[in-house]
């Protein structure tokens, strides 16, 4: 399984989750709940121990890698986000279909998701950078085939900030799971191919002056 690595940008370090972050965390998810109306996000302690320790089991399997996002200008942790859904292609087919075959050295396909910020936090670039140092590591280290994003049909504000990355809209799938709001969501897929990545990655530094656009 890929070894967990911090990723440090201009205005973030995604740093791997530990039970040392459970009350930074917290205070993050408290500052202003309205804003967490098509997302899922852990409401005080107890449900944060939780939320952390099924993150580290996961990670422990192979199955996901979580990070908690620290905002440098502050130097504090503003939210959560992780490379998930890890699928190793690599090496025979387990079977029969469906069982969990051995995990490999390095993804194929990957999610990106579980991203929440502190009410301070959103709109300020942050969740631009967290996608870029995510995807850079999953498409230039990992050297996966497709990364995977999705959001709540009804999150207009989450599904054109992933339309502002570059994702292609794969499409909708119907009723596919319990919204935050405890209805029954529709989710819209979206995916990044290894081949669309340096046309993706340019577009990102663009907007996040790394370089002038052309």
């Amino acid at each position: 399984m890929p070894a967990s690595v911090t990723l440090s940008g201009r205005l973030v370090r995604l740093e791997p989750f530990s039970l040392a972050v459970v009350d930074d965390l917290v205070a993050a998810a408290s500052e202003d709940r309205s804003t967490y109306t098509f997302t899922r996000v852990p409401n005080g302690r107890d449900e944060m121990v939780s939320y952390v320790e099924a993150a580290l089991a996961e990670q422990a399997e192979g199955r996901t890698m979580p990070f908690a996002i620290r905002w440098l200008h502050t130097d504090r942790v503003v939210g959560a986000t992780r490379l998930m859904n890890l699928e190793y292609w690599q090496g025979p087919m387990p079977w029969p279909p469906g069982t969990r075959g051995a995990v490999g050295d390095v993804p194929s396909v990957a999610d990106i998701g579980y991203t929440w910020l502190s009410a301070s936090a959103q709109g300020t670039g942050i969740n631009r950078e967290s996608k870029y140092l995510m995807l850079s590591l999953a498409f230039e280290t990992w050297q996966v085939h497709r990364i995977t994003l999705k959001a709540d049909i009804r999150n207009v504000r989450s599904r054109a900030a992933i339309e502002a990355l570059g994702a292609h809209l794969d499409g909708v799938r119907r009723a596919e799971s319990r919204g935050a709001d405890d209805t029954v969501r529709d989710t819209a897929y979206y995916s990044i191919l290894s081949d669309e990545w340096p046309i993706v990655r340019e577009r990102l530094r663009a907007r996040m002056g790394l370089f002038e656009a052309a």
